[in-house]
C-alpha cells in the first residue's frame, strides 16, 4: 500500500513540475521589451527600409486579401527585391510584437511603410483599403509604386 502512495506521489510530481516551469524565449525577444526595442536588439543596425504586409483574416471576411497580397509580393519582386524588406505577416497571432498598438491595425489588410536611413528608423505610412482596389491591376500596381516611392528613400 505504502509503495503505491509513493509511487503516485512521485508521478504526481513528475506531471507537475514541467507545468510550473517559466516560458523560456528564443533569439532576441523578451516579453518585457517595446517593439522598437527588439528590433534594435534583433537587428541592431537596419540598412533597408520596411515594407509590411499585415493581415488578419480569421474570419475569411477580408475581401480580394490572398489576391491583394499576391499583387503586392508581384510588385515588391519586379521593384524592390533589392532596395527593401518586405514583410508578410498574421497580426492576429501578435502576442509577441506588439504591431497592432504600434502601427494602430484595426482593418483585414494594411500595408506599413517604415522609413529607415543609414540604420535609423525615420516614421512609417500606412496604406489601407488595398484590397478594394484591385479591380484593375495595373493602376494597383501603379499606385502601390507611387506611395512606396513617394515616402521610402530610394
Amino acid at each position: 500500500m505504502f509503495q503505491k502512495f509513493l509511487w503516485a506521489v512521485m508521478l504526481g510530481i513528475a506531471v507537475v513540475l514541467p507545468l510550473r516551469a517559466e516560458l523560456t524565449y528564443q533569439g532576441e525577444f523578451d516579453p518585457d521589451m517595446t517593439l522598437s526595442e527588439y528590433f534594435a536588439k534583433a537587428y541592431p543596425n537596419p540598412q533597408k527600409s520596411i515594407i509590411y504586409v499585415f493581415y488578419n483574416d480569421i474570419n475569411m471576411s477580408c475581401e480580394n486579401c490572398p489576391e491583394t497580397i499576391e499583387l503586392i509580393e508581384q510588385v515588391y519582386q519586379q521593384n524592390y527585391q533589392n532596395q527593401y524588406e518586405l514583410f508578410v505577416i498574421d497580426y492576429g497571432d501578435d502576442d509577441e510584437y506588439n504591431f497592432i498598438q504600434t502601427f494602430d491595425l484595426d482593418k483585414p489588410l494594411e500595408v506599413v511603410l517604415v522609413r529607415v536611413d543609414d540604420g535609423a528608423v525615420f516614421g512609417y505610412k500606412k496604406l489601407e483599403n488595398l484590397n478594394y482596389q484591385i479591380s484593375d491591376p495595373l493602376s494597383f500596381s501603379d499606385n502601390l509604386v507611387y506611395q512606396i516611392n513617394s515616402f521610402l528613400p530610394s
